[in-house]
């Protein structure tokens, strides 16, 4: 495995590491909308906290698409074909949340209002299900050949541990969107952000718990790198508590960054224990390897230098458009 390789596998695990950060909390505010919010001024406020930053975030995740498809087409190759009718569930739980928030607006009706924001509060909540369910999925192995061609069933897809990470990474968003509500709206609606969020957490630690335990006996990530899993998990429960910590004592900023880092721990654990394989095959002997996925050094070389460029300026202006709008807005 070469230098740049490696590097473009840290890099596409950064990517989807900043998606799950920023559109984790867009995923959670979307399910807040039918859920936390009682009135419509309420849903309207929910919607304007993400308004200017939904679409922006997907771009991680757009990013992420293309890095993998030009650093490791191999893995792109295995994963989108293998894992096709669920990313094309995301695809249309994010189409029809994307284009909720622009129909809600328009309706002149309270039925075709509530049709739109029941579409935002669904396409939030199947999409951060899913997305969880796949890497999950993915983790455990699947049913791989030589060529890298995925033959897999229903159950390979949806099982106990794919179930418990979709519902995981659902909670863990759905957290992330309330701590984000409560850093971003005054009076009563970030006063219930703050109630809903104290005993969900509860849930959440028993979740991790379950969780811990199907890693174990569903991966050989503890069997082949015990001392970094076994890191990771305790890090993820170590943000949990931070969290907790600051929902209980009312501590916005440490509530929101400890969630979203919860969500990059576990991208980080997932990739740790990919590495270094991008794809993991029942048949240990037919897992897709970093060194064989990857496009040829000349465009690894190539990539690293236009991302190099291109990417202080994007960051900037990402910056910049959060800067912007970092008021709160009245509930």
């Amino acid at each position: 495995m070469s230098n740049l390789q490696f590097l473009w596998f840290i890099l596409v695990g950064v990517l989807f590491s900043g998606f799950f950060f920023l559109e984790g909390f867009d995923f959670g505010v979307g399910m807040t909308i039918k859920s936390l919010a009682q009135t419509r001024d309420e849903r309207d406020v929910v919607i304007h906290t993400i308004g200017p930053h939904w679409d922006a975030n997907e771009v991680w995740l757009i990013t992420a698409g293309g890095a993998m498809f030009a650093s490791f087409p191999m893995w792109y190759a295995s994963l989108f074909s293998g894992f096709y009718l669920i990313l094309l569930l995301i695809l249309v739980a994010l189409i029809m949340r994307g284009v909720s928030f622009e129909f809600r607006s328009r309706m002149e009706t309270e039925s075709g209002r509530n049709f739109w924001e029941w579409a935002a509060a669904l396409g939030s909540f199947f999409a951060a299900f899913l997305f969880g369910m796949m890497f999950t999925a993915l983790v455990k192995g699947m049913p791989i050949n030589a060529n890298g061609d995925m033959t897999a069933h229903f159950t390979d897809y949806v099982n106990l541990f794919s179930i418990v990470g979709g519902v995981a990474v659902t909670l863990l968003c759905y957290l992330h969107g309330l701590n984000f509500i409560r850093l971003k709206t005054t009076g009563t609606l970030r006063e219930r952000a703050l109630q809903w969020a104290k005993p969900l957490y509860w849930v959440l630690f028993a979740g991790e718990v379950v969780f811990a335990i199907l890693l174990f006996f569903n991966t050989d990530f503890f069997t082949k790198k015990p001392i970094s899993t076994t890191i990771l998990v305790v890090a993820l429960v170590l943000l949990t508590v931070l969290a907790t910590w600051g929902v209980y004592g009312n501590h916005e900023w440490l509530s929101f960054i400890s969630s979203g880092l919860s969500l990059i721990d576990v991208v980080v654990l997932l990739f740790n224990g990919l590495f270094p394989r991008v794809m993991v095959a029942n048949n240990s002997a037919y897992s897709i390897l970093i060194k064989d996925a990857s496009n040829s050094p000349y465009t690894l070389h190539l990539m690293t230098v236009i991302s190099l460029t291109v990417l202080p300026i994007m960051l900037i202006y990402f910056i910049w458009s959060y800067w912007v709008f970092y008021k709160r807005l009245a509930s």
